[in-house]
């Protein structure tokens, strides 16, 4: 015995109405087994700006595979291939416009 169930087609995909399968920013992590994860506190984030802005600059450093920014307690998450030089970290903040106070306690 089978059971029907009248569905109605969507427009775009299976996932949202627009074709995507987020509608929102995704927080997408590709890590390896190798890869190294630090923590940094970051002075002056206060928005989702901030944290975009963080994250954009901190990206650019070669072999950063993810960073991920929270404004409310000022933490960035940075997965990269290799240990980062702090300066190079701190360059990349200063440039974002916020002030790196160094890695998290």
């Amino acid at each position: 015995m089978t059971a029907e169930t009248d569905t109605t087609p969507s427009t775009g995909s299976c996932c949202s109405p627009t074709g995507s399968c987020h509608d929102g920013a995704a927080d997408v992590r590709i890590e390896q087994a190798d890869s190294v994860t630090t923590v940094y506190q970051v002075k002056g984030m206060t928005c989702g700006h901030c944290e975009g802005a963080v994250s954009e600059e901190i990206s650019g450093i070669a072999g950063v595979t993810s960073v991920a920014a929270v404004a409310s307690t000022g933490l960035v998450t940075v997965t990269s291939k290799a240990p980062l030089a702090e300066d190079a970290v701190r360059a990349a903040v200063d440039e974002a416009g916020y002030e790196l106070l160094g890695p998290a306690a």
